[in-house]
């Protein structure tokens, strides 16, 4: 009876004792899911294929891309956000998750409450373009001309609600001029800026480059911080006097909210170190990006003055989500 209760007293003070955390498993534990929410072929596919192969060939696990095209990038967007917070799934996104998310106003995710940022991958250098046929050579002309002759000039973009169509827009808010938008559904706006049937557009810098320097179109300013190395005689906005129109396309890694602070660092620190690879800045360097990396607050306060910017243009505009 007596050793009965002796060993009931040892069961019951085990069961009382505190049960030691089990070690969860090493990071990653299987292959890398990056989710690029656009077709494959595009920029920001590429710059996630640049980024998988690199961690592939750091990591023994692996990386893939995973495409997840459709409503601007909103579906495969929710995909992450709705994603198990363990590093294993990654979204790669741009300047359109914000623009997006000042579109449209029954996102199924919350641009910033859904995910934490990993890193700034890269930028791109917008540039205010004009037709040959337009009589203006500067921004400055470009902004007289249009006010003598209200809603008579043109502008194209890639599609509406698209960064290029934002950034146009802001530069009429910011200017008080009425420019006609004409909205494309493909790069088929190009060739209607070269044939001066459209008088501007803003575009990447490295998608018009061919065309200005085979003497096609005419390139008036930078939207970037610093002049163009490709063109250094192009003023920035701010040179050509407005200080308020600084816009870059921009690409960044995000991961699930509520995923380890251990993991998005280890993640962060992987980026940074290929972005400092010299193949990796020349084929960033041929896409006409510019590699940035540093830590994952960078990539939030992008993000958070990103969200302030744009909702201000859309409701100005009056754009709406097709």
């Amino acid at each position: 009876m007596t050793r009965s209760l002796s060993l009931f007293a040892v069961l019951l003070l085990c069961a009382l004792l505190p049960v030691p955390a089990v070690a969860q498993g090493a990071y990653p534990a299987r292959p890398i899911s990056i989710v690029v929410p656009y077709s494959p072929g595009t920029g920001i596919d590429i710059l996630g294929r640049v980024i998988a192969q690199k961690l592939s060939e750091r990591w023994n696990t692996g990386a893939v891309v995973d495409n997840k095209p459709g409503a601007s990038g909103n579906i495969g967007t929710e995909i992450v956000a709705k994603a198990a917070p363990d590093g294993h799934i990654l979204l790669m996104t741009a300047t359109t998750f914000a623009t997006s998310a000042a579109i449209n106003k029954n996102l199924r995710y919350d641009p910033v409450k859904s995910f934490v940022p990993v890193s700034l991958v890269a930028t791109g250098t917008m540039a205010f373009i004009a037709s040959l046929a337009t009589p203006a050579q500067t921004v400055q002309e470009f902004v007289s001309l249009a006010k003598s002759r209200p809603g008579a000039l043109n502008y194209a973009s890639n599609g509406n609600g698209t960064p290029q169509h934002l950034a146009m827009e802001l530069f009429k808010l910011d200017t008080g001029i009425d420019v006609t938008h004409i909205p494309y559904k493909s790069a088929g706006y190009i060739s209607d800026v070269v044939g001066g049937r459209v008088n501007a557009v803003i575009m990447p810098i490295h998608t018009a480059a061919p065309y200005l320097h085979s003497g096609k179109m005419k390139i008036l300013a930078v939207m970037s911080a610093e002049r163009s190395p490709v063109f250094p005689a192009v003023p920035t906005f701010a040179e050509a006097g407005f200080p308020n129109l600084q816009v870059d396309v921009w690409y960044g890694l995000l991961a699930p909210a509520g995923t380890p602070a251990d993991v998005t660092a280890r993640l962060n620190a992987e980026v940074n170190a290929m972005l400092a690879l010299p193949e990796v800045r020349e084929l960033l360097g041929r896409q006409g990006l510019n590699p940035v990396g540093g830590a994952p607050a960078r990539l939030a306060e992008t993000i958070r003055m990103e969200l302030e910017r744009w909702p201000r243009v859309v409701a100005n505009a009056g754009i709406k989500a097709d």
